[in-house]
Formats: C-alpha cells, structure tokens, sequence
C-alpha cells in the first residue's frame, strides 16, 4: 500500500468517526427537548379539558341558578296575584253587606202587601211555568197598592262556591225582574233586590228536598202607605222542576 492510499484511507475513516460521534451527539442533545415538548404538549392539552370542565360546571351552575331564580320570581307573581284576587273578594263581601245594610234599612218604612217564592230547578235561572203563575198572581195587586215597591231576595243551595252562589241567586233575581218589568211594566226603581247566595237558607241543605226548597227567590210587594193595616196575601208556593 503506498502512502498516498494509506492517507487516503485514513481521511474517510477519520470523517465516519467524526460523521457518527456527531449524530450521537445531537441526539443526546435534541432527545431531552424532543420530551420535554410532549410534555408541554400533554400538559397543555390537561389544562384545556381542566378549563373546559370548570366552564361546564360554571356554565350549569349559572344555569340552575337561573332556574331558580324564575321560580321564585313565578311563586312571588303568584303569591301576589293570590293577595290581589283576596282582597278584591273582600271588598266584594264588604259591599254585598253594605249593599244589604242600606236595603234592609230602607224596607223598616215599608210592611208587605203581597207575597210568594218561586222556584228553580238545580243550578238553573229560568222561571218555570209554575214560577211565571205564581208571579202573575203577586202582579195582580200592583194596580191597586199606593208607593209600592218590590223586594226580592235570591238564594241558592249549598252546592258550589259562595262566589258562584252569590252570582246564581242574583241572575235568578235578574229573571224575576225580567219578567215584571216586561209583563207588567214594573219600573226598575221599584224592584229592591239582594242576593243571598246560600248564606240565608230555608230548609236544610243535608236533604234533596230542603236544597230544593232553597232554590229560590222571596218576592214581596210592600208599601209604606200609612194606615194600611192590610195582612200580607200569600200566593200559592210552586214546586221545583227537578
């Protein structure tokens, strides 16, 4: 081997000592960053679904808050919608009594001339024709009675409500005044009317017979003609259309 093989052959193994002992050392070098990096990377990706999760929960959380705060606000709304309707049934009660304090304090001048009960069938305002005879037979001494007025009193059964009785016995007042005023051309400011609903019952209530005696409206033909000592006629009483 001459000498200018040998240095030949000393340069190329010299330059693949060298070309190896710097990929070794690199690696050593770039291995450490290359992990660290990953776990950076699995680090952050944690943190993500950590901060993810703590938004759900807060999202949720602010969620029922939410909930329950419009269901107080709905029970506030009801509680004062329920103290509002209260206090109108009160100031309905105050002037059914104030209503029934002036009237019963206007009837002291008057005495009755005339008087009889008509009936109604359950839950119904309709006069029936036995109602309508019996009222005809009343109307028949108006003609002859001086400063008269009417009274009638509405009442009702047990069954239902006090407000829904209240209203029935005076749409059957109304029925009664009807009647009159279109028959008998009786002026409205001679018919004096107040509705009883079922505070005022005839018979009893725990029978069918007593509720349907209850069904009823009281009608009175007064005067306050002075000297009149004329007893009250009664006209004949109907039975109820059941």
């Amino acid at each position: 081997m001459t000498r200018t093989s040998l240095t030949i052959l000393l340069a190329v193994s010299v330059a693949a000592t060298v070309g190896c002992t710097t990929k070794n050392y690199v690696k050593q070098q770039t291995t450490p960053l290359i992990n660290k990096t990953n776990e950076l990377d699995d680090m952050t990706a944690k943190n993500s679904k950590d901060i993810k999760d703590v938004d759900a929960r807060a999202e949720a959380g602010i969620a029922a808050v939410n909930v329950k705060t419009a269901d107080v606000e709905q029970k506030a709304q009801a509680a004062g919608q329920s103290a509002a309707s209260a206090q109108q049934m009160a100031d309905a009660a105050n002037g059914r009594v104030g209503e029934l304090t002036n009237t019963v304090a206007n009837l002291d001048n008057y005495h009755p001339v005339a008087e009889t009960s008509v009936k109604f069938a359950f839950n119904r305002d309709n006069l029936t024709p036995k109602a309508k005879e019996a009222l005809d037979q009343l109307a028949g001494t108006i003609a002859s009675t001086k400063g008269y007025i009417i009274a009638l009193e509405g009442s009702t059964d047990s069954v239902g409500s006090a407000d829904y009785n209240y209203d029935l016995s005076q749409r059957r007042a109304n029925s009664v005044i009807q009647y009159l005023a279109s028959k008998y051309n009786v002026p409205a400011h001679k018919i004096y009317v107040i509705g009883l609903g079922k505070d005022k019952p005839l018979e009893t209530n725990k029978t069918r017979e007593g509720r349907a005696d209850n069904r009823r409206v009281d009608v009175r033909l007064m005067t306050n003609t002075v000297g009149d000592t004329t007893q009250p006629a009664t006209t004949g009483q109907n039975n109820p259309s059941m």
